[in-house]
């Protein structure tokens, strides 16, 4: 483990970039495009869409779910090896799913093992790529998420076209063996030791301050809004827009529409994020703003036109607010409680990851179509951004440095375990 005074911004942190690319890539990729499976699992089971709609919730859940563990056995044993093993679980459980022969099996093995080997990859390797960055942190996620992009334009046409050639079956046992390659990005891992991490104290110390401390508990609950209907165009587009006569290619194509405005997104917000003064916590809540409308007007869009511009518009919002959501994180607990925050954050999360796209779906059977599921998949995350306003500073007009941050981290969270009669502020 190599250690350092401060982050190196650069160095061996351009190498956990790429590392992390293709693990966003084969983690987030692969559940974007995982609604191009939504139809056939529907037909091929002959269930209705909120239960088939559990595989995807259940996966993104239990990633999000089990994040504290990986952040937990991360910090113990350092991030390569925790990768690694997540690797194996990942492209496990979709060699499973392969040979399923009810929903249940689908529940256990891409929900379950699969999320499983997911809530081992991401949070480590976002956590460690955090305390590479300093100055350059938001550029560092930006270009580290574009995997997400670059996967999505590639994996809905390439999931579409297996599924044409080799059916959904031999379509997983594929996806199986790209999982696999989440092992050699675990291998690029360099675990870093900073001068802050020797004073922040243990795990329990660290989720004891963190669990008294305000604004990491608003900013909780502002992802988890978030997350409850960012998914749903990813799980639900291309069986809404064939509700609306389009053919399952074309349908599926868009997402990849989708995938590439995302990709523009995350690169260009992480370029403002380091640029523009003020917190970056502000542009967060733009983002998440425009996304929730054009949730809610995807209704509205009927004409091919309209809904490709609408889906662009969605894919640039959206991917713009994930590089600035990891970044407020470090300025909020710093980066010696960057591990045991990320996970925290990750698992309270798993709640609207849980219950997003079966209410969803829940919403279809009951109505009939997929209005009432996008006007409440944008509702969610107009009022996530509605919490975004009440962190710390938001309305400053400096720009939250990183000597500050860590004076307002050791201000706001205290290192030792509260006794029973006392507590800890929120700043």
């Amino acid at each position: 483990m190599a250690s350092r005074a401060e982050p190196p911004d650069g160095g061996w942190g351009w190498m956990v970039v790429l590392s992390a690319f293709f693990q966003s890539a084969l983690v987030f990729g692969v559940l974007r495009s995982f609604g191009v499976f939504f139809v056939e699992f529907v037909a091929a089971f002959e269930e209705q869409a909120a239960r088939v709609s559990w595989i995807a919730s259940i996966g993104i859940a239990v990633q999000q779910f089990g994040s504290p563990l990986g952040s937990a056995l991360s910090t113990k044993f350092g991030p390569r090896p925790v990768v690694m093993t997540g690797g194996i679980l990942a492209a496990l459980g979709m060699l499973l799913a392969s040979f399923a022969t009810s929903l249940t099996q689908l529940y256990l093995s891409i929900g379950l093992l699969s999320g499983s080997g997911w809530a081992l990859t991401f949070a480590p390797t976002i956590a460690c790529l955090s305390c590479y960055f300093s100055r350059h942190r938001s550029l560092a996620t930006g270009l580290a998420l574009t995997g997400v992009g670059l996967s999505s334009f590639a994996f809905a046409p390439l999931f579409q076209w297996l599924l044409s050639y080799y059916a959904w079956r031999g379509a997983l046992l594929l996806v199986s063996a790209l999982s696999f390659h989440l092992v050699a990005c675990g291998a690029l891992l360099r675990p870093l030791c900073l001068a802050e991490d020797t004073a922040v104290g243990g795990p329990w110390v660290q989720l004891t301050s963190l669990l008294h401390h305000g604004p990491f508990l608003r900013y909780t609950v502002a992802l988890t809004l978030i997350n409850t209907g960012y998914f749903i165009p990813y799980v639900h587009l291309v069986a809404h827009l064939q509700d609306l006569g389009w053919d399952p290619l074309p349908a599926a194509f868009l997402l990849s529409v989708a995938a590439i405005s995302d990709l523009v997104g995350r690169v260009a917000s992480g370029w403002l994020g380091d640029a523009v003064p003020g917190p970056v916590a502000r542009l967060l809540m733009l983002w998440t703003t425009l996304t929730g409308v054009s949730l809610v007007l995807f209704p509205v869009a009927q004409s091919p036109t309209a809904v490709v511009a609408l889906t662009v518009a969605y894919g640039f919002t959206s991917g713009a607010l994930t590089p600035v959501a990891f970044s407020v994180l470090p300025e909020l607990v710093g980066t010696g409680r960057i591990y045991c925050g990320l996970g925290l954050l990750q698992m309270v999360e798993s709640l609207g990851g849980l219950l997003g796209a079966p209410l969803s779906g829940y919403l279809r059977d009951v109505t009939g179509n997929y209005t009432a599921s996008f006007v409440v998949a944008g509702a969610f995350l107009l009022a996530g951004s509605g919490v975004l306003i009440t962190l710390p500073h938001f309305f400053s007009c400096f720009s939250a440095t990183t000597s500050r941050a860590q004076e307002l981290v050791t201000e706001a969270l205290d290192t030792k375990v509260p006794l029973p009669n006392e507590g800890l502020g929120e700043e």
